[in-house]
């Protein structure tokens, strides 16, 4: 009996983190970059919350007024459906966001990419991305709305198997390169100048730009109950990140070579 009760617990104890494991998702399933308007990619730097928080995070060096896009390649051999919020807003129909199924999303098929460059406001058009203060950011004047201010974050779910994938219901129409309504308008213009006079150092947000041709379509899709990846990347302007650590800054030491140089050679050595 008590060789039966070692083994049941020995067990359990090597079950735990493959269980722990499969909750926190697929290393990997997406790519993400977010890439300016020229071309150029924006870093991500790798950060690890003290929290223990399911996900991948990110630092991400903002340059104010640049236009920049959301590239999303899918890993897999199969479609998935990306729920995308910028400044914790939903960048299909403008609301807020927690990451869940039952929210708008983009569809993905198999090992393919798909490029976001701003907030959908009708089938066939977008208003572009661009690096802005929070008081000109779209969350803070439309919605008043900072509780994820500076944030582009991302979950993935995986669809569910062809025979669930057929039932109708109102979760099974998503997007492949959505439909969505356009997001609300109201102006919050004088809460957004009340929060600059009062002389706080602004987050970086994300604004609404100039309208572009964005064509779409409706597709069925029944996402799985859960995420199996989730990406949440906090972009900052370099002063920021240079305060906090995450960039090097400031006079650069001239014990501490930044780069793979090497001892020059004299001119009369003979070796």
């Amino acid at each position: 009996m008590i060789s039966r009760l070692f083994w049941a617990a020995l067990v359990i104890i090597f079950m735990l983190p493959n269980m722990a494991f499969v909750h926190v998702g697929l290393e990997g399933t997406v790519d993400v970059r977010i890439i300016s308007d020229g071309g150029r990619e924006f870093v991500k730097y790798r950060a690890y919350p003290q929290c223990q928080e399911d996900g991948r995070y990110f630092y991400v060096q903002a340059s104010k007024g640049e236009r920049y896009s959301i590239q999303v390649t899918n890993t897999l051999g199969r479609r998935i459906g990306v729920v995308v919020a910028v400044d914790g807003r939903n960048i299909i129909d403008g609301k807020k966001s927690d990451l869940r199924r039952n929210e708008r999303m983009y569809i993905i098929g198999p090992y393919g990419t798909n490029t976001f460059e701003g907030w959908r406001t009708a089938v066939d058009r977008t208003n572009r991305f661009y690096f802005t203060e929070q008081s000109d950011s779209y969350a803070e004047k439309v919605f008043a709305d900072a509780s994820a201010m500076g944030t582009i974050a991302i979950a993935v779910f995986r669809e569910k198997t062809r025979d669930i994938a057929h039932l109708q219901g109102p979760s099974s129409v998503m997007k492949e390169a959505p439909t969505a309504e356009a997001a609300p308008g109201t102006s919050r213009g004088a809460h957004s100048a009340e929060l600059a006079e009062k002389g706080k150092r602004e987050q970086a947000g994300t604004g609404f730009g100039e309208t572009t041709y964005s064509p779409t379509r409706s597709v069925n899709f029944e996402p799985e109950r859960t995420a199996i990846d989730r990406i949440v990347m906090k972009y900052e302007w370099r002063s920021e990140l240079c305060r906090k650590g995450i960039i090097q800054c400031g006079p650069r030491n001239r014990l501490w070579p930044g780069g793979q140089e090497f001892a020059p050679i004299p001119r009369d050595f003979r070796g």
